[in-house]
């Protein structure tokens, strides 16, 4: 996905070559910030579909508008990892991924609310658990945007730190028997 930016001359001394490691050590983190992001998306997109068993037009359109920002996380990485010290690059990044957050909340809103799209056993009333999982790293964004002016390295760390609290919050919803189902269908 993003490696393709990510390249190191040829023909390096040791010292030459830890020199350019240290200058594409943003690049790296914003990738593998991008990287586990992305994941959390496609697990996510992959539950849902698994319940569709058909599509009608607006769901191929939510599904695209859902894939515009999600196709732009590459833009935006790279620009992180050019300009980590940049609040605005910091932005760039948060808007990107809460545009993502918001489009995948609208499809999880908009096709339970279809039967005739999803399969007969999946269960639209579950969606609840789906929708909140979808929702929480909202917040984390908005407090890694405001915080960028006054902290890069917070900012940085709090989008680092959202998919290990998304992990993390699916996990205590598997763990709770009142949650456990739901978890297990929508992560």
């Amino acid at each position: 996905m993003l490696v393709l930016e990510i390249a190191v001359p040829e023909n390096l001394s040791g010292d030459a070559l830890r020199l350019v490691l240290d200058e594409l050590r943003p690049t790296l983190v914003a990738w593998v910030i991008s990287f586990l992001i992305t994941g959390m998306y496609w697990v996510s997109h992959r539950d849902l579909f698994s319940g569709i068993r058909t599509v009608n037009r607006d769901l191929v359109w939510l599904n695209l508008l859902f894939l515009l920002p999600v196709a732009l996380i590459p833009f935006a990485a790279s620009v992180l990892g050019r300009y980590p010290d940049e609040p605005v690059a910091l932005h760039l990044y948060g808007v990107v991924v809460i545009a993502a957050s918001a489009m995948r909340l609208l499809l999880l809103w908009y096709a339970p609310r279809r039967p005739a799209l999803l399969w007969p056993d999946a269960v639209a009333e579950r969606v609840g658990v789906a929708i909140a999982i979808a929702a929480a790293p909202i917040p984390v964004y908005l407090v890694a945007i405001a915080v960028a002016g006054a902290s890069t390295t917070i900012s940085g760390l709090l989008y680092l730190a959202v998919p290990f609290l998304y992990f993390l919050l699916v996990t205590l919803l598997r763990e709770r028997p009142g949650t456990r189902t739901e978890a297990d269908e929508f992560t």
